[in-house]
């Protein structure tokens, strides 16, 4: 019988935790006023670094790429990548640079982010966008601020910040993405229709008629934006929100687990058990059991 979850050690629930990630860790964060004449020789970090031109303009290349930066621009280095610095000659050059990295865990920050360094449609995929006067610019400055003071409260601000730097970069990088923001709202406007109605048919399901019908896309263009988008094909969000259902009825409603399973689209109680434990890593009713403490008898 497995252990419940509040008496096993912390190392044990990370295999239960697959969608959860631990917060960044932040090796340095500075403001940088370069010299006149200042370069920086071809290096290759270990760690992810966000350069954020604040004033000025310099030339970088990384990785053989050309990115002749201006106030506002931002640029993403991710670990393992050649990069240099040049200045120009009478130009001043001011940066805010924080090198950061997620420990062991294999964090899919280019999914977040939107960064795909072998996206042949970008020929400057480094390149974040430009944000000067944008918000992000003042959360990079109090971040900095937070990491140059002493004391446990500025880092953990600190940390948190980054944290925050980081989505606000993936909410910009998903609303500016495609060729048009007409186009782009307008398929959002879609995928959520599509969502909706997967949601509204839980028990149900669907057939990708159905979705082809709801959107004029093509089932092939559905399940790319729905994934680029969700992160998941449709049948694996029906998957998801069926088994995030049962868990809320396991949680609130008291039914039996045949009950469940009925409710959340599954007539077999042994087919979605086995489906809940392979989504899971641990079955229903050892769900169940980490949620509650035994209590003794009154």
């Amino acid at each position: 019988m497995s252990k419940k979850l509040h008496y096993l050690e912390p190392d044990d629930t990370l295999k239960d935790l697959q969608d959860f990630f631990f917060p960044p860790y932040i090796t340095l964060a500075h403001m940088f006023h370069s010299p006149e004449g200042w370069a920086l020789k071809p290096r290759v970090l270990k760690q992810y670094q966000l350069q954020y031109a604040l004033e000025g303009s310099a030339d970088y290349r990384i990785e053989g790429t050309p990115y002749a930066t201006t106030r506002g621009d931002l640029l993403l280095h991710c670990p393992n990548e050649l990069h240099e610095v040049k200045t120009i000659p009478g130009k001043p050059y001011v940066c805010l640079s924080i090198v950061f990295h997620f420990g062991a865990t294999d964090f899919p920050l280019g999914q977040l982010v939107g960064f795909d360094r072998n996206n042949s449609d970008s020929d400057r995929p480094h390149l974040m966008g430009n944000f000067s006067e944008h918000p992000l610019e003042n959360q990079l400055s109090e971040l900095i601020y937070h990491y140059r003071q002493p004391g446990l409260h500025h880092k953990q601000r600190s940390q948190h910040l980054l944290m925050g730097v980081l989505l606000t970069l993936a909410d910009y990088r998903n609303k500016d993405s495609g060729s048009s923001v007409a186009k782009e709202s307008s398929g959002t406007a879609k995928l959520i229709l599509i969502r909706n109605y997967i949601d509204n048919n839980l028990r149900d399901g669907f057939r990708h008629e159905q979705l082809e019908k709801l959107s004029g896309w093509s089932r092939n263009y559905i399940i790319l934006q729905f994934k680029r988008h969700f992160g998941m094909s449709p049948t694996q969000y029906l998957v998801w929100i069926r088994l995030e259902k049962a868990k809320e009825l396991a949680l609130q409603s008291g039914l039996a687990f045949g009950e469940i399973a009925a409710e959340v689209g599954y007539s077999d109680v042994h087919s979605f058990g086995k489906i809940f434990k392979r989504k899971m890593g641990i079955s229903l009713s050892q769900f169940v059991g980490t949620l509650f403490r035994d209590t003794p008898d009154r």
